[in-house]
């Protein structure tokens, strides 16, 4: 039902994932609870794959595992966004991300519900950039629209929108 009421509201489909799915630019795959999510790149096209592993922090689905996948898969290329959360979930995943050349996004902690996951990511050294709430649709399409990039260099250049 969450799935199906962001897609009713949102510019982009947003579906909840089934392994096999294809990752594709506008669409947004939400993991179905009690699954972790990962990806894989395939020679016909990146897909999503659902797991029934272990728990990881107490959480199924985890941030962590679908981080450090992403991380493995696309390297470089990866982009982890971590906002509003409770706990340290994702905080390990993002690092992996960072590690692997990849660009990690925070939510910035007064932009923040509650802002634990994001603090500890930010804590640990692992954000690239600390982003508001209000600035983060901006800074991700900068980043994953060419055009969009080009024509915005200084939101390319910034660590933090304070």
């Amino acid at each position: 039902m969450f799935a199906r009421r962001l897609n009713e509201s949102c510019a982009i489909e947003v579906k909840e994932a089934q392994s096999g799915d294809l990752l594709l630019a506008g669409r947004a795959l939400i993991c179905p609870g009690n699954r972790h999510m990962k990806v894989r790149r395939m020679e016909h096209g990146n897909i999503a794959i659902l797991v029934d592993q272990p728990r990881v922090n107490g959480h199924r689905p985890s941030a962590d595992v679908l981080f450090q996948s992403v991380a493995q898969e696309f390297g470089s290329n990866s982009i982890a966004l971590l906002m509003t959360g409770m706990g340290d979930d994702g905080a390990t995943g993002m690092g992996a991300v960072r590690a692997a050349g990849g660009l990690t996004i925070v939510q910035s902690p007064d932009s923040c519900v509650v802002d634990s996951m994001p603090r500890s990511a930010i804590e640990r050294g692992f954000a690239s950039r600390i982003v508001s709430l209000s600035n983060l649709s901006s800074v991700l399409q900068s980043k994953c629209l060419p055009e969009r990039a080009s024509a915005e260099p200084v939101v390319s250049r910034i660590t933090s929108d304070r």
